[in-house]
């Protein structure tokens, strides 16, 4: 039992655990299967992976630049971390139950894969790194509900949730998901589905003389602003710039450590490149994405032709955001004026530290703007930005206070997001329901 638990964390690990690595063998089986050539399989392969990395390294350069972001607006409203006691905490969680939850990963994807071969719902969950952190947020969510669940109750129990939530998850966006590429290749396999359901609902609100975020007109003089990248640098660079002078008249201790952070040279400046890396970040993961679908698409055929008859790829979601660069932007921005809207409210009358997630909610929001343009145009995604940081915020309240406080609340804070918070109250039921 003990090698088989090794075999499978051995998996986990090499293979789920690197998701560029599950995506170069998905590449390589596709091209096997439709028996192309020894050339077209290695290039595909290696194109496959180099644009997933790609990937990874702008959203490397766009987490860099957020974590300079975030603490100079957590010091603006005078946040501070919060004091997590009585926790199991997730070290000690890893070392008890990390075993049921990598035996729930491989398990839910073996699911998954007989649920795609066997019904309509033809999707097939590629998001590795989301894998992991679902399973594991829902483990602390069953764990904390029934202290007392035994190992075998909880491994089952992880595995037809997470086989069932990945193929399911994928078909509740798809319609929109049609119409934002205009064609139904791939599908979108990531936790920010729920917000981006609700964008598109909401969306509808502007539907009538919708105006696209891709196709605003502006004056000549501001023809620049048609370049998207222009549009995140200016935005960006604004909110910086703001956060700083703010940190300046308030002088804190904390506000002087921050400001100290750009060493010799003026903060403004420093904020200045900082709002510029995280604009290329996002030009390079536009770039990566372009590279890996080339590949990851073409070779998906062979696997869905052959193991999984029709089967679309659930992919991370900056495979939507070439699509709607414009509604990324508006998403974030709609985002970010919320959270420190619910920063501020949920702090003066609840008294709990909200601490936004800047990584969530860019990507997340930049998601949810893509819907929420889709049927609202910029005012959608707008909107979907604005309610993309209201289910993260009352999400993580909710959450870390009622449903995973006990357990492992300090990965909630910053691993948890938009479908995990929306799912907790289902998971803790179901586990009062059905364990003993």
């Amino acid at each position: 039992m003990s090698e088989f638990l090794g075999v499978l964390r051995w998996i986990t690990v090499n293979i789920f655990g690197e998701a560029s690595i599950l995506i170069g063998l998905i590449v390589l089986l596709g091209l096997v299967l439709q028996g192309k050539p020894l050339a077209d399989i290695v290039s595909g392969t290696l194109k496959g992976i180099l644009g997933f990395l790609i990937i990874g390294a702008g959203a490397g350069i766009i987490v860099s630049a957020l974590l300079i972001f975030q603490p100079i607006w957590t010091e603006v409203f005078g946040l501070s971390s919060m004091n997590l006691t009585n926790i199991i905490g997730q070290v000690h969680f890893t070392e008890r139950y990390g075993s049921s939850v990598t035996i729930a990963i491989a398990g839910g994807f073996a699911l998954n894969l007989l649920l795609a071969r066997l019904t309509r719902f033809k999707y097939i969950y590629l998001t590795g790194h989301m894998m992991f952190w679902t399973t594991m947020i829902f483990a602390g969510v069953m764990v904390n509900s029934n202290s007392a669940i035994s190992n075998v109750q909880l491994t089952l129990m992880l595995t037809v949730i997470m086989g069932l939530y990945w193929t399911l998850q994928p078909a509740l966006v798809q319609p929109w998901v049609r119409k934002i590429t205009g064609n139904d290749n791939v599908a979108l396999g990531h936790t920010s589905a729920s917000v981006a359901l609700l964008g598109a609902l909401f969306g509808q609100i502007f539907a009538a003389n919708k105006v696209s975020s891709e196709d605003i007109k502006v004056p000549k003089k501001l023809g620049f602003l048609r370049d998207s990248n222009v549009v995140t640098a200016l935005t960006m660079s604004l909110l910086f710039f703001v956060g700083t002078f703010i940190l300046q008249i308030k002088g804190t201790p904390k506000a002087a450590e921050i400001l100290a952070q750009s060493g010799d040279i003026s903060f403004y400046i420093y904020a200045l490149k900082q709002s510029l890396m995280f604009t290329g970040g996002i030009a390079v993961v536009l770039l990566g994405v372009r590279m890996f679908i080339g590949e990851m698409v073409p070779a998906f055929n062979g696997i869905g032709s052959r193991l999984v008859p029709g089967a679309k790829p659930a992919l991370d979601c900056p495979i939507l955001f070439n699509f709607a660069p414009n509604a990324v932007v508006l998403g974030f921005v709609g985002a970010f004026v919320g959270s420190l809207l619910w920063l501020t409210l949920i702090g003066r009358y609840t008294g709990y530290v909200f601490i936004p997630s800047m990584i969530v909610i860019f990507f997340h929001a930049g998601t949810a703007g893509v819907f929420g343009n889709i049927t609202g145009g910029y005012k959608g995604a707008l909107l979907a930005g604005f309610i993309t940081s209201t289910v993260v915020a009352w999400g993580q309240y909710f959450c870390v206070n009622y449903f995973i406080s006990s357990t492992i609340p300090d990965t909630a804070l910053w691993a948890g997001d938009s479908d995990m918070f929306v799912l907790a109250p289902l998971i803790a039921a179901l586990t009062k329901l059905l364990t003993f």
